[in-house]
C-alpha cells in the first residue's frame, strides 16, 4: 500500500472518533428549575439530563456573563448567586448576602451588575470587582422600584437600565452613572421581559397579563409608545434571532412562540410551544429552538424550519431559564 493510501485508510478509521469527540465537546445546555432548586445539565446530542447542580432556594433566572466565562444563577429566596462554568458545568463560586436576586443583568462593559429584588420592591446596583476578587460585587445603591420589579435590560453603551414593574404596570429607566431615575411611564398589563433593539432606540415589553408586545421609542428624553403587536396570550420572554432583524417572544398562556420582524414590527412566523413556554435558547445552527415548558417540567426542542416539536426531556419542577454557549448572537 502506498503512503498516500495508508494515510487515507488511517483518516477513514479515525474519522468516527474525531466526530464523536466533536459531539462530546459541544457545550452542555443548562436549565434552571425554580421549584427543584437546581440546574439540570442536558447533553445536547442525546438530549438527556447528565448532571444536577444544587442552587440556593427558589432560583428564578440565570444569565451568561458578557465575557461568557460564568453562568450566574439568581437564588431569590437563598439571597445568593451561584457561578457555574458554562463549559465544564462545575460550580465556580457562591456569592452570598445578595438580597432577593430575582432577575439579574450585567452591563455590556461588565462594570455594573444589577439585580431586581422582586419581593422587596427595589433594584440593587453593584460594581463588578472582578472574578478574582474576594468580594466580587460592591453594593453601590438600592433604588426603590415599586411595585414588583420583574425584568431588566441595559443599553449597549452601558448607560441606561430599564426595569419592568410587574404589579404597577409601569416601565422605569435609571441612569447608571448617577443612579438617578430618568423617567417612569405606565404600560400595559403585567409587563415582564424587555428586549432592546441593537441600536438602543426601541424597547419591547412583553405583557404577560395580555396578548401584546408593546414597542416603546426610548431614543429621546421621554419614552413614546410606537406600536402594540398582537402576539398571543401571556406574552412573556424574549430571545433574539441573532440577525439583528428578528426577535422571538414566548406566549406563555397561548402555548406559542412568535417571531417579530423589528423593521416592520409585525409577527412574521409562529411556532407551537406546549405547556407554558417561558425562556428560550436558539442554537448556533439557527434552526434548533429550545424552550422551557414551565407547567410540564420539561424542555421542548422545536425545529423552526418545519415548525414542529421534535422532542422533549423532563428536567425538574418549574423550569425557567435556559442557556448554552452553543448559541446564535443575543442581539
Amino acid at each position: 500500500m502506498s503512503r498516500r493510501g495508508a494515510v487515507a485508510c488511517l483518516f477513514v478509521l479515525l474519522l468516527p472518533l474525531v466526530q464523536a469527540h466533536a459531539q462530546q465537546a459541544r457545550p452542555p445546555v443548562f436549565v434552571l428549575n425554580s421549584l427543584s432548586a437546581d440546574i439540570a445539565v442536558v447533553e445536547p446530542e442525546s438530549f438527556t439530563v447528565v448532571k444536577r447542580i444544587p442552587t440556593g432556594k427558589e432560583p428564578h433566572h440565570l444569565y451568561l456573563s458578557p465575557d461568557e466565562k460564568s453562568l450566574i444563577v439568581a437564588n431569590a429566596l437563598g439571597d445568593s448567586l451561584t457561578f457555574v462554568d458554562p463549559r465544564t458545568a462545575e460550580v465556580q463560586r457562591v456569592v452570598r448576602d445578595i438580597s432577593d436576586p430575582y432577575h439579574l443583568r450585567f452591563s455590556p462593559d461588565m462594570k455594573w451588575f444589577v439585580t431586581a429584588s422582586n419581593r422587596l420592591d427595589r433594584v440593587d446596583l453593584y460594581r463588578w470587582q472582578g472574578s478574582g476578587a474576594a468580594e466580587p460585587l460592591l453594593l453601590v445603591k438600592r433604588i426603590s422600584a415599586p411595585r414588583t420589579p420583574s425584568h431588566l435590560n441595559i443599553d449597549t453603551r452601558s448607560t441606561t437600565l430599564y426595569v419592568s414593574l410587574q404589579d404597577s404596570d409601569e416601565l422605569l429607566a435609571i441612569d447608571l452613572a448617577t443612579q438617578a431615575i430618568k423617567w417612569k411611564t405606565p404600560v400595559g398589563k403585567m409587563p415582564a421581559d424587555l428586549y432592546l433593539t441593537p441600536d438602543d432606540k426601541l424597547l419591547l415589553v412583553g405583557l404577560t397579563g395580555d396578548r401584546f408586545v408593546e414597542v416603546w421609542d426610548v431614543s429621546g428624553a421621554a419614552p413614546k409608545l410606537a406600536r402594540r403587536i398582537a402576539t398571543g396570550k401571556g406574552a412573556h420572554s424574549f430571545r433574539a434571532w441573532g440577525d439583528k432583524r428578528h426577535v422571538l417572544v414566548s406566549n406563555r398562556a397561548g402555548n406559542t412562540i412568535s417571531k417579530i420582524d423589528l423593521a416592520t414590527l409585525t409577527v412574521v412566523d409562529q411556532y407551537p410551544a406546549p405547556a407554558g413556554p417561558d425562556d428560550m435558547e436558539l442554537l448556533s445552527d439557527g434552526k434548533t429552538l429550545l424552550v422551557t415548558s414551565r407547567w410540564a417540567g420539561k424542555v421542548t426542542q422545536i425545529d423552526t424550519v418545519t415548525r414542529k416539536v421534535v422532542r422533549q426531556v423532563r428536567v425538574g419542577k418549574s423550569p425557567h431559564g435556559i442557556w448554552t454557549l452553543d448559541h446564535t448572537p443575543r442581539l
